[in-house]
């Protein structure tokens, strides 16, 4: 996005991460503005910041995510279950809110939303917890587009397969590095995000289903079917 020419806002929990982002990007291209998102305060002071250094916001990316080792029914816990419904449902949400307002009265503007496959439909991996978030994820930004549609603001759900960044070491059984070599990686999603971000504001694209071309899960009833040959 910084190279595209925007000036970016990074927001997330941890200061360093965000720090060594923006020691990436040219000088001045992007701000750290660390923050929890599950926290309404917090989600409005980091809002009051970007647009007090950087101007009014015209997209926001909804990308922050987490899941649990022990994520299935046995063995999730209930506050486990209130965290992952936290950061991958009401982030989005209290963000979402937040940008509402300013985008309304400058008249329009764009929201992405990273939600996920699982959002889409039951998965054997991702955990009661993580699809029930992301399943009412694709919902938010459907009802956003009904109702905010009438003021130019457009909600686009980016919805990845497997995508090869560390919430897959929290998983039970973390993939080997080559299985994550053909999975899709973090520059994959972020043409997307900048493809639609380039995308005239009469065009919303409601969702985007993006899946590796490799599909392991797939990848065995494939290949029985192409030993049949």
């Amino acid at each position: 996005m910084a190279q595209a020419g925007w000036c970016v806002a990074l927001t997330g929990r941890r200061a360093a991460p965000l720090e060594e982002t923006a020691a990436l990007l040219p000088a001045g291209a992007a701000l750290a503005v660390p923050a929890d998102l599950t926290d309404e305060g917090a989600v409005k002071a980091a809002l009051a910041r970007v647009e007090a250094e950087l101007g009014p916001v015209g997209l926001l990316v909804n990308n922050a995510g987490s899941n649990v080792p022990r994520r299935h029914w046995h063995q999730l816990s209930g506050g486990d279950a209130r965290a992952l419904v936290d950061v991958n449902l009401t982030a989005p949400f209290l963000t979402s809110l937040a940008v509402l307002p300013g985008m309304k009265g400058r008249g329009g503007g764009l929201i992405v939303q990273i939600a996920s496959v699982a959002g889409k439909g039951s998965s054997a991996v991702s955990g009661p917890g993580y699809i029930a978030a992301k399943s009412g994820y694709v919902a938010l930004s459907a009802s956003l587009n009904a109702e905010n549609g009438i003021h130019n603001i457009r909600s686009t759900c980016i919805c990845p397969g497997e995508v090869a960044t560390p919430i897959l070491d929290l998983r039970p059984e973390p993939p080997p590095p080559e299985e994550r070599a053909r999975m899709l990686q973090p520059e994959d999603i972020a043409q997307a995000v900048l493809f639609v971000a380039n995308l005239p504001d009469r065009v919303c694209i409601s969702e985007i289903v993006v899946s590796p071309t490799w599909n392991r899960f797939q990848a065995p009833a494939a290949q029985a079917v192409a030993a049949m040959a």
